[in-house]
């Protein structure tokens, strides 16, 4: 492991968890609480963000494995993991693994929200 790469990360998390943060308070602020629009409007507008950088990196920009672990890995993964989710499926799809793809949506939609369930169950029972 690198300290560079892990310190990168961790400035880029810490910023994106702010923002994040801020963005959910706001929007539940500007349109209530009844839906979760702040994890909505983050979602996509991490989803966008992460787009973006994977372009840039990709035909525009070299940078330096730290630049591009604060980047993608610290801000964007900060601020939303779904933002990865969704770039991994795009890659999926890219690859013309699209039912790998499909099959990934599904897994981790339905893997997740079990295992979520799986653990207020547990913990309630426990405790």
């Amino acid at each position: 492991m690198q300290p560079q790469l892990i310190l990168a990360v961790a400035i880029g998390g810490a910023l994106g968890s702010v923002v994040r943060y801020l963005i959910g308070i706001e929007s539940g602020r500007l349109f209530g609480t009844d839906f979760p629009w702040g994890t909505l409007i983050i979602n996509v507008s991490g989803s966008f963000l992460i787009g973006i950088f994977a372009a840039l990196f990709a035909t525009k920009w070299s940078v330096t494995p730290p630049a591009r672990a604060f980047l993608i890995v610290g801000i964007c993964g900060g601020y939303t993991t779904f933002s990865t989710f969704a770039l991994d499926v795009w890659y999926l799809i890219e690859r013309g693994q699209v039912l790998a793809s499909l099959a990934y949506i599904l897994a981790s939609v339905l893997l997740s929200t079990a295992a979520l369930v799986a653990a207020l169950h547990l913990t309630r029972v426990l405790t």
